[in-house]
């Protein structure tokens, strides 16, 4: 884990070390500066009398991606938002999930005169649907269990600290945090590994917290944004949560994308293996705000 970690911050200093050397943008005017942008990506594929064998097959995604920032001259109000949900079908079988998410997070920073500003932030991560894993059993029939619920687990975590900012294209900040996470105890995800004979369905912890995010136009049509998330308890400083989202976005057209998003998510309360989520896909996407 540590060399995940040591891997996130490294990258972290690589590319925000040429972001100064980039060409100086005019500063946007006060007030309300804001993005909204939704998006449907479809993949389906539907067999006939084909020899070489194979499945139909169906996936959707739909997505929603926004930023809603208020600017004044000395502080600034930052709010993001990230909605994702798709399912797939493979043959006879049923709809399976296949994307899941609800990101929020809001940030007030204000400008002291310093290099750094100080912080108050608010961070909120669910999903929205129902989760099952799938094994099977020694007679190759398949088990599902259900692992997760709506809204469940949900996770909030408030910041105070302090950040630094290279207009768009990158931000930092470190600060002393907050962490509660709401999940039914059938679950566990909420759970305290120190109390054997209970299982909790709310926990807080005390902690550090850190994010890291950049913002890079790799080509004239091409974008590339990255946000790394990290906590760590007061009591288990040598353990991390970490969520690392990464998309590389090229656009063909006003209404037609490719984009591919891969997403690393180390929380032991879910799994002590890191996970890995990876999602190339072609789509619509229209801008709303």
């Amino acid at each position: 884990m540590t060399r995940i970690l040591t891997a996130l911050i490294l990258f972290a200093v690589v590319y925000a070390m040429p972001l100064q050397a980039q060409d100086e943008k005019k500063e946007p005017e006060p007030g309300w500066h804001n993005t909204l942008v939704a998006g449907l990506n479809l993949t389906q594929v539907s067999l006939h009398n084909w020899t070489q064998g194979g499945e139909n097959t169906m996936a959707w995604t739909f997505f929603v991606n926004g930023k809603f920032l208020y600017l004044q001259p000395d502080w600034k109000w930052n709010n993001t938002l990230k909605i994702a949900y798709g399912k797939t079908k493979l043959g006879e079988a049923d709809f399976e999930k296949v994307d899941d998410e609800l990101f929020w997070e809001s940030v007030y920073s204000r400008d002291i005169g310093w290099k750094i500003d100080p912080y108050v932030a608010n961070q909120l991560r669910t999903q929205f649907d129902d989760g099952y894993t799938v094994t099977k059993d020694a007679n190759g029939m398949e088990i599902r269990k259900h692992s997760s619920g709506a809204f469940d687990p949900l996770y909030l975590i408030q910041s105070a600290g302090f950040t630094y900012a290279e207009g768009e294209t990158f931000f930092t900040r470190l600060g002393i945090a907050f962490k509660e996470t709401f999940s039914h105890a059938d679950y566990g995800y909420a759970d305290d590994p120190e109390t054997a004979d209970e299982v909790e369905d709310f926990r807080f912890q005390t902690g550090i917290e850190s994010a890291t995010g950049v913002k890079v136009s790799v080509m004239e049509n091409i974008l590339y944004t990255s946000q790394l998330n990290m906590f760590s308890a007061f009591d288990q400083l040598d353990v991390w949560d970490v969520r690392w989202d990464n998309s590389l976005t090229a656009k063909v057209n006003s209404y037609v994308n490719v984009s591919l998003n891969v997403l690393l998510v180390h929380d032991i309360s879910q799994t002590r293996r890191t996970q890995i989520k990876q999602a190339l896909a072609l789509g619509l996407t229209y801008t709303l705000l």
